[in-house]
């Protein structure tokens, strides 16, 4: 068999790859030149492909291992590996300590030095920094207000315009007019949680309130969970894409690690993964399904694409303000 040599699958930028893994139960590693995952069923074992040149993110979930030249070739691809819990929800050491996700960035080159210089130069000026974190939320408002009202949204969730616009157009006016962080991350929560009514509405649902992962006990909070680590796959991923050290974030704190990811992620969290797990919740779709249909929205609304378009659209604007 023909090897396959990773440094020559590059020519699809990061932005327009499909694939997000998570794998669990299985081993990864490198056979005939092609990384593959390898799942035992009984005295047999199956091998799939793992197209790593149109991959941007593999969560490794429970029982999985992964061998020193399959992480080689991944990090020559550029594909970010995530280490969490069972069904893409956070690790808890021993402590219970929680930890949201462990990720290994590829340093098998240098990353792109524009995008960090234009963001530390504004980010050490809280004004600034206020002024781009506002600019993160309007963007994020936009793309709930152009998804949720959408027919082409794919599942059963179509918002009422007349109901859901006057939320948004309310918060970002409280939004706009914030005179410090804590004032912008206290009206994003208000914000969130009329969402989720919203949502839950839209969807057909009841009532609903969001619980945290060990205390869920609602198919529609466990979604939540699972596509919000998708979600933070991507947000890693278009940090790493742009070189932005995950330290310099916006609104979740500077000494949270990994903030910045959070701070992407929150972009199409709202805007993709909601609906589909409240819609999820009510068709009766398994976690795998859910998975999968959080996959194909993300790649079909170019979720990738907006997150780092933003991000680079933040810096530059207020390079130039400054």
């Amino acid at each position: 068999m023909e090897r396959i040599d990773s440094q020559a699958l590059k020519s699809i930028l990061v932005s327009k790859r499909a694939n997000i893994f998570y794998l669990e139960h299985c081993r990864v590693l490198v056979n005939g030149g092609r990384v593959e995952y390898v799942t035992d069923d009984g005295r047999r074992s199956h091998y799939w492909n793992i197209p790593i040149a149109n991959t941007t993110t593999i969560l490794l979930g429970t029982g999985t291992s992964i061998t020193q030249a399959a992480a080689r070739e991944l990090a020559r691809a550029g594909i970010l590996i995530g280490v969490c819990g069972s069904n893409g929800t956070p690790l808890f050491s021993a402590t219970d300590h929680e930890l949201p996700i462990c990720w290994f960035t590829p340093q098998s080159e240098y990353r792109p030095t524009e995008y960090v210089q234009a963001w530390l130069g504004f980010w050490f000026d809280e004004g600034k920094r206020l002024e781009a974190a506002k600019l993160l939320q309007k963007s994020r408002l936009d793309y709930v207000r152009r998804h949720w009202t959408s027919s082409r949204f794919g599942r059963p969730f179509l918002a009422d315009a007349s109901q859901l616009y006057p939320v948004l157009d309310n918060a970002w006016d409280q939004m706009a007019s914030a005179s410090d962080g804590m004032e912008l991350l206290l009206e994003e929560a208000r914000l969130t949680k009329v969402l989720y009514k919203i949502a839950a509405q839209t969807a057909g649902y009841g009532a609903f309130v969001r619980q945290r992962a060990e205390q869920a006990s609602d198919r529609a909070n466990r979604f939540l969970d699972h596509g919000n680590y998708l979600a933070y796959g991507l947000g890693a991923t278009a940090a790493w894409t742009l070189g932005l050290p995950h330290a310099f974030a916006l609104m979740h704190g500077k000494t949270r690690r990994g903030a910045l990811v959070f701070d992407v992620a929150d972009l199409i969290k709202d805007a993709l993964i909601m609906p589909l797990a409240f819609s999820s919740a009510i068709e009766g779709d398994t976690d795998q399904q859910f998975r999968q249909h959080c996959v194909e929205k993300l790649v079909e609304a170019e979720a990738l694409d907006f997150i780092i378009d933003t991000l680079k659209v933040i810096a530059f604007s207020m390079e130039k303000q400054g």
